[in-house]
């Protein structure tokens, strides 16, 4: 891989309508990340999505800020969203908000969702050139992300070859390894790739102590197990 090519990680979002989100949605809702998004100025979409994800969207936020190269003056990493196209990870979004993401499927066929992901992806297209690539660092198995994005980007939208057979759980784990050693994965052109293929074997355990604290939920609710983004 090229250290000097322009970088852009492009992140998957977390499911919105899932079990965490609905904690949140509560009226009774107490615990920190809901009542910030309940205040006039909510609270950042990447910490959010990090709590609705969990492991999951935390190791893509620290991925992408361990090996993003962005032209200058751009962001290294943006958030895929349901109904709102391309945003930073440090844009505050309010519980109304979430509750519109909620509403909103991650679907190709869904026009609340495709077209302005489509308006999004095509300015950033033209801002940051021909020759930035951009890294999609989510589900390549299905088409709810790379079928609207590679329309957009063509050759430019890569992602991750080691993502192959790996579920959501497996792919953190290994970006969070990535992150540790500082040895970022391979990237390879969505066009024309064999995006499903045999699960790959057990990643070894993690020995670092710097992995990102897990969310926390009052209620004693331990971290889901199955990934909850795409």
């Amino acid at each position: 891989m090229d250290d000097r090519a322009h970088r852009i990680f492009l992140l998957s979002p977390a499911h919105c309508g899932g079990r965490r989100a609905r904690l949140v949605f509560e009226d009774s809702a107490r615990f920190e990340i809901a009542r910030r998004l309940r205040k006039p100025d909510g609270a950042p979409l990447g910490e959010v999505f990090s709590f609705l994800s969990g492991l999951y969207f935390r190791a893509k936020l620290a991925y992408a800020r361990a090996f993003a190269h962005p032209p200058a003056g751009m962001p290294g990493a943006l958030v895929i969203t349901p109904g709102d196209g391309l945003r930073r990870a440090d844009e505050r979004i309010t519980l109304r908000r979430l509750r519109r993401f909620a509403g909103v499927r991650i679907d190709p066929s869904e026009y609340r969702y495709r077209r302005p992901l489509e308006r999004d992806g095509r300015g950033l297209a033209a801002e940051a050139g021909p020759d930035c690539q951009i890294i999609l660092l989510g589900s390549i198995a299905t088409g709810k992300y790379a079928d609207v994005l590679e329309g957009v980007f063509g050759d430019r939208l890569r992602f991750p070859a080691e993502f192959v057979g790996r579920g959501d759980m497996s792919r953190g784990g290994l970006m969070l390894r990535c992150v540790d050693s500082l040895q970022p994965l391979s990237y390879i052109p969505v066009e024309g790739a064999i995006r499903r293929g045999p699960r790959p074997p057990k990643l070894l355990p993690r020995m670092s102590m710097n992995e990102p604290a897990p969310g926390v939920l009052r209620r004693g609710m331990a971290s889901t197990k199955k990934g909850v983004g795409g």
